[in-house]
């Protein structure tokens, strides 16, 4: 009896990737979803005999096992022990077509399908081929399951994105190209995971933990970062950025990733929070697991988790780093979506996950996932890392003048300023969506001030009922911290408010204005000492800009405003690439009473404007006009323009600009050829040494072939 010989193997990607919304992978492998039926077929040399019996053998991971449910043994019309089956349909003469069904809690990675025949008394084995099974956020029985279908385009099919950076008061949107889909993109993300410290400890449990969305997400935002396990970004916060990339100058993460990839591991320099959590989109988006980038503004990093942050000043306004609390103009980090099993389903949901390698958890730099229900709750508890990211929204805000005989004043306590406007890119647009109700009750109200009080109890003594020396120490920091709210404050005497003239462009002069007001009907003579510094979103000083000193009388509730300019000559030198400036002021009166006013300032970028000369279609060139203006009273040469978008141009685009004169407009004209349709996103960046890059997007809807 001649053993059944197979010709070849049609795996029906066309067919299969439709109905596992994996069509858009730019990949001729086999790209399925688990928990949902697939289909093959075999054509075959040989005809099957009626005794022939047919086990299929699903195997993923270096060593593959039953117990570790990285193999899969089932037969025709009968679901194995793991959860996995296979049926036969009818078929035309010389073909086998067969139904596949994973189950929907199977291990995610890529897999090999082999088909073992039992003829009489001999077996034989063959190697059907490859494919890769991932997270499926269509199926209700999958931990990633999403209802909706209009949230699914967005967090899980949706290659671009807007990231939110800027000022509470000046939020400005930054595209991002996320581009999951393109060529190599899941191929990195599987390798990303196996190039983790947990895969090189013990790979056999690390690929059998990979059915996990709680797993592969921690395991994601660990190896996002480079900190410890050489992993793809390396994040820079100071100096300059000569050895890499400037952080501002990323517009997406595919590049990163194929630098990565190519450059055989290396971590690719250099990143901040906006990169971190644009990667971990993109990788988290690949492996089927729905995710969304979200900013909080004025966002707290609580060293010792004591839910309070102290800023020290000096009597001219400096700030002084006498503590390792800081807060953020804004923090990026991502939400997956997932149920909880570890904690129950009140949990489920949104789940917080950060690769911007801040601190360690688990002696690791990763953090998350952390249920945005447990921090909303005070649930700082629980797994994993609840207790810094309720720090980051909820810490209250301690300003303090440190005075040359270390006496310190309290100047104010606010329970406001931190975890504001806490956003995310809207479904299925580009505007912004407030979230901070999923993160905290309504600030001031009894709710949120009694979920604070529960989260520094459940702070101050661990799990198992002991007391550590940390645990202690934070302990009393928090209650000295609480008993020095509570007591009586003395009623202010002067208040003041520094106000934008105009609004600052970067290239020329600021003016501002500082109001102060008398309070009380007493005469006031008030010195008042000004500073103006060059910081970092991080809000660390980089460089001083101006100082200055002024004496000011006050009569009886009189108000009186004093202007003050802050010349290009004297910044252009001292600010970074964030183009961001604090201004503070210092308002000391005879009487001992300080005031302290501050004022964060963007400087905004002269336009760029995008053309696109005619209609998008799949496969047609089609050109477009860029228009950039100069912004500076001198000559700027080497600029370099740069483009780049997903299904629109295959790797990122440069054109040099040589020379622009002061203010001059200069056009730049060049050709795409859209290569996917439906709406795309084109981004476009001028880098240049003279001023921070100039960035701007256009939304395009490209029609089919």
């Amino acid at each position: 009896m001649a053993a059944l010989k197979i010709a070849n193997v049609n795996w029906q990607s066309k067919l299969n990737k439709a109905a596992h919304h994996t069509s858009d992978y730019s990949s001729t492998e086999a790209i399925l979803r688990r928990g949902q039926a697939f289909n093959i077929t075999l054509h075959l040399q040989t005809m099957v005999q009626s005794g022939d019996n047919f086990t299929f053998i699903a195997s993923t991971g270096p060593s593959p096992a039953e117990s570790q449910r990285t193999k899969a043994v089932f037969n025709l019309s009968e679901e194995g022990a793991s959860g996995w089956s296979a049926t036969q349909e009818p078929s035309e003469p010389g073909c086998l077509n067969f139904t596949i069904f994973s189950p929907a809690n199977a291990v995610i990675g890529r897999y090999k399908l082999k088909l073992q025949i039992v003829s009489g008394n001999k077996v034989s084995s063959t190697l059907l081929g490859q494919f890769v099974l991932l997270f499926n956020p269509w199926c209700p029985n999958d931990d990633v399951y999403m209802a909706n279908e209009k949230e699914r385009q967005e967090y899980v099919l949706n290659d671009s994105g807007i990231i939110f950076q800027g000022l509470e008061k000046y939020i400005q949107q930054e595209a991002w190209n996320y581009g999951q889909f393109e060529e190599d993109i899941l191929d990195i993300s599987l390798a990303i995971l196996d190039r983790s410290l947990n895969h090189r400890q013990d790979p056999a449990a690390d690929v059998s933990n990979r059915n996990n969305p709680i797993y592969v997400s921690r395991v994601i935002s660990a190896m996002v970062n480079s900190n410890d396990e050489k992993g793809v970004v390396e994040g820079k916060w100071n100096g300059k950025y000569c050895s890499g990339t400037n952080p501002l100058q990323w517009s997406g993460s595919v590049t990163i990733l194929r630098k990565w990839y190519r450059g055989r591991y290396k971590p690719v320099r250099y990143g901040q929070c906006w990169v971190f959590a644009g990667v971990m989109c993109t990788v988290l988006r690949s492996l089927g697991i729905p995710t969304r980038v979200i900013t909080n503004f004025n966002s707290a990093h609580d060293r010792n988790i004591n839910l309070s942050i102290d800023k020290y000043v000096d009597i001219s306004g400096k700030t002084l780093h006498l503590t390792e609390d800081s807060v953020w103009n804004f923090h990026v980090w991502n939400e997956s979506w997932f149920i909880r099993r570890d904690l129950g389903s009140f949990y489920d949901g949104w789940q917080v996950l950060d690769a911007t390698p801040q601190e360690r958890s688990k002696g690791i730099y990763q953090c998350g996932p952390a249920s945005t229900r447990a921090i909303k709750e005070g649930d700082v508890n629980l797994d994993y890392d609840s207790s810094f990211l309720f720090a980051a929204v909820n810490a209250d805000y301690v300003t303090w003048i440190h005075y040359s005989n270390k006496r310190k004043e309290r100047i104010y306590s606010d329970t406001r300023k931190i975890g504001k406007f806490i956003s995310t890119k809207a479904v299925g647009t580009n505007s912004r969506v407030d979230v901070t109700a999923n993160y905290k009750y309504p600030e001031g109200s009894l709710k949120e001030r009694q979920v604070y009080k529960k989260a520094l109890k459940l702070l101050a003594v661990r799990s198992t009922g002991k007391r550590t020396k940390i645990t202690r120490r934070r302990r009393r920091s928090s209650v000295a911290w609480r008993q020095n709210m509570t007591q009586p404050t003395q009623k202010p005497s002067i208040s003041g408010k520094l106000v934008l003239d105009a609004s600052p462009v970067i290239g020329q002069d600021i003016l501002l204005t500082l109001a102060l007001r008398n309070l009380t009907s007493d005469f006031k003579n008030i010195r008042v000492k000004l500073r103006a510094s060059a910081i970092l979103y991080t809000r660390r000083p980089k460089a001083e800009i101006l100082q200055l000193s002024r004496s000011v009388k006050l009569g009886s509730e009189e108000v009186k405003e004093i202007s003050f300019k802050i010349a290009y000559s004297q910044y252009k030198n001292s600010l970074v690439d964030d183009r961001k400036i604090l201004v503070t002021a210092v308002c000391e009166t005879k009487q001992g009473a300080s005031l302290l006013v501050e004022k964060d300032i963007v400087l905004q970028d002269p336009f760029l404007t995008i053309k696109v000369l005619g209609p998008t279609v799949v496969h047609k060139a089609v050109n477009v006009q860029v228009t950039f203006t100069n912004p500076l009273s001198e000559v700027v040469t080497d600029c370099v323009l740069r483009a780049e978008g997903s299904g629109l141009i295959k790797d990122q685009l440069r054109i040099n600009v040589a020379r622009m004169a002061p203010m001059e407009s200069s056009t730049v004209q060049f050709e795409i050829i859209p290569y996917k349709s439906g709406t795309r996103q084109l981004q476009v960046d001028l880098v240049c040494i003279h001023f921070s890059d100039i960035k701007a997007f256009v939304m395009l809807d490209v029609a089919p072939a």
